[in-house]
Parts: structure tokens; C-alpha cells; sequence
């Protein structure tokens, strides 16, 4: 089986390599410059030039604000040895939901968010963590989201397709809080976003994401994003625009050509501002969390398959 995989990675890698880093419209926002920061595996726009990344499995708990050069401005240091956090999602102003929902294995009886404060200066805080729990069995998952509504989603990372999992509008931290399946999403979902007009989402990949109307969930259209080590994760600005990053030491954030997301979205209106964005977070003196209580949309063919073998590879690869 290692050599199957092995073998499908090498021929996706040779296939893929034809294609351009970068596409013309793709803009390098920064690199991030914390060497620290080797592992992001999200990122949510804060506003103001301002971005929140985690490193997943291996870290402590701690969600990293970077300014618009790629400097560290801020952390947050909420946990000291969470299991596997891959995933941010706004949670209001000045606030991110982290997601300690990485599950390689499938075998955990629950999953974990708590809601954190991000900005300028170090703080370190004690969320309460709310415990999930999924309706049908483990599942791996790597991708968090929050409609502008404020409801939190849980996207998992599945071989077969991944499925889209709505958190309880009321959390109850003494929990388990049962999650309400929603509707299919692309296979090895590695992030996603909801846009500020609340009526579509994005779902990423390694090599590709997929936009999806909300709340039907109807596959509105894919698009490529840019080539980068390990690309898991994907964040949509006020302003509709859509950014992604990679693992990786000094990995690029890039803001996908809005060409290509608009040609996806078509005649949809543009996005509107977000009412649940962060603006510019406050100082670092408040440590208090304040808690309130790819679907593939069709067949999938020849290049998708080898995107998918690829995406096995380096899965295999990445450490438990």
C-alpha cells in the first residue's frame, strides 16, 4: 500500500509541477518571519492588516496575530498541550474560535473549541473548552468555520468526502455538545471560510478549494489555489477576498487572484463587510476569554484522483 501511495504521489508531483507556483493575479501578501509559526494550519483574517495563524499538532496551545509585514505582534497562550489544533474561525471582536479537532486516526470520542482572545502583546488565557462530539462515530477533521451569524461549523477531513457538522447554537461546557450533520463537502477538506455575505463558504484542499452556497449547500464552482508546501488553510477577508497559507518555516500568505474567485461566484453580488469581523484588537491586558454560553459535486476524474493520491502521500507523511 506504501508503494501504491508513494507511487501516485510521485506521478501527481510530475503532473502538478507543469502548473505555475503562482498564477498572474496571485498577489504574496508576507511571509510570515517567526520561525515559530512552522506548522500553520489556519488563518483567520482580524482586519486591519492583521492575521491569526496556529501551528497544528507538536505545538503548545497559542494562536499567533501577524501584522500585514509578517511579523508576530501578538500571542495567546490558551492551552499547554492540546492534542492536535488545526483550525481558527472568527468568533467576534477580537476573538478566534480555536479547534482541537485534528484526529488522524479517527478513534477520539470527542473533539474540542474554546474561544480566545487574539491581538497586540502577549496575554495568557483559560477558556472554557466545549466538548463536541459527532453524531455518527470519530472523525478527522481540519477545518472550523463561523457564519457571520456567529454558527460554528466543523468541516472533516475524509477520504470517501468530507461532511459538513453544525456546532449547538447554545454550548453547554459541561457538555458533550452533539454535532447536527449538514450536508456533504469535497474529500480532505484542510480548511474553509464563510464569505461576509453569509450566503457562500469555501472549502479547501491541497491543490484546489470549492465554493458552496449557504444554506443549500449546493456546489457552486472550484478553483486552484497556489502551489505551497502543505496547503491547510484558507481565510476570506471583509472585504470578500480569499488568502491562504501553507506549513511550512516563513511560509507565504498569498491572496488568491480575485479573478478566479469571481469567475466561481459569477453574477453573485460582491460580498458585504462582515458584522463579526475583528477590527484592531485590543492591548494585551485582557486575559479573561469572556465565553458565551471536497463533496465533489459529480464524478471525480483522471487529474482529480492523482490530486487526492497526492494528497494521501502527504498525509501518510505528516506526523500523527
Amino acid at each position: 500500500m506504501k508503494a501504491v501511495v508513494a507511487a501516485a504521489g510521485a506521478l501527481g508531483l510530475v503532473l502538478i509541477s507543469s502548473v505555475p507556483a503562482h498564477a498572474a493575479g496571485d498577489d504574496v501578501l508576507f511571509a510570515f518571519s517567526d520561525p515559530t509559526i512552522s506548522e500553520a494550519s489556519a488563518l483567520t483574517p482580524l482586519g486591519k492588516g492583521l492575521y491569526a495563524t496556529t501551528n497544528d499538532s507538536g505545538d503548545s496551545g497559542r494562536v499567533f496575530t501577524v501584522d500585514s509585514s509578517g511579523d508576530t505582534v501578538g500571542v495567546t497562550h490558551w492551552a499547554a498541550d492540546p492534542v492536535d489544533v488545526e483550525g481558527l474561525a472568527p468568533a467576534g471582536r477580537h476573538h478566534v474560535w480555536v479547534g482541537d479537532i485534528g484526529d488522524n486516526n479517527s478513534v477520539w470520542d470527542s473533539i474540542r473549541i474554546a474561544k480566545v482572545p487574539v491581538g497586540r502583546g502577549e496575554r495568557t488565557v483559560s477558556p472554557t473548552v466545549y466538548e463536541l462530539v459527532y453524531p455518527d462515530g470519530p472523525h478527522n477533521a481540519e477545518s472550523l468555520l463561523t457564519h457571520p451569524d456567529g454558527r460554528i461549523f466543523v468541516a472533516t477531513k475524509d477520504w470517501g468526502g468530507g461532511r459538513l457538522y453544525a456546532v449547538p447554537e447554545r454550548l453547554d461546557p459541561d457538555g458533550p455538545n452533539r454535532l447536527k450533520e449538514v450536508a456533504p463537502v469535497i474529500p480532505m477538506a484542510t480548511d474553509g471560510a464563510f464569505f461576509p455575505d453569509g450566503r457562500h463558504l469555501v472549502v479547501r484542499g491541497y491543490y484546489s478549494a470549492t465554493i458552496y452556497d449557504w444554506p443549500s449547500m449546493d456546489r457552486v464552482g472550484s478553483f486552484r489555489t497556489p502551489d505551497q508546501e502543505q496547503g491547510e488553510a484558507i481565510g476570506v477577508t471583509a472585504e470578500g477576498e480569499v488568502v491562504v497559507t501553507s506549513e511550512g518555516i516563513r511560509a507565504e500568505v498569498i491572496r488568491v487572484d480575485p479573478e478566479l474567485v469571481s469567475a466561481v461566484l459569477g453574477d453573485e453580488p460582491s460580498p458585504t463587510a462582515d458584522p463579526t469581523a475583528v477590527d484592531e484588537p485590543e492591548p494585551a491586558n485582557k486575559d479573561d476569554a469572556g465565553d458565551n454560553g471536497e463533496d465533489s459535486g459529480g464524478a471525480l476524474g483522471p487529474v482529480a484522483l492523482v490530486v487526492l493520491a497526492v494528497a494521501a502521500y502527504f498525509l501518510f507523511r505528516k506526523r500523527s
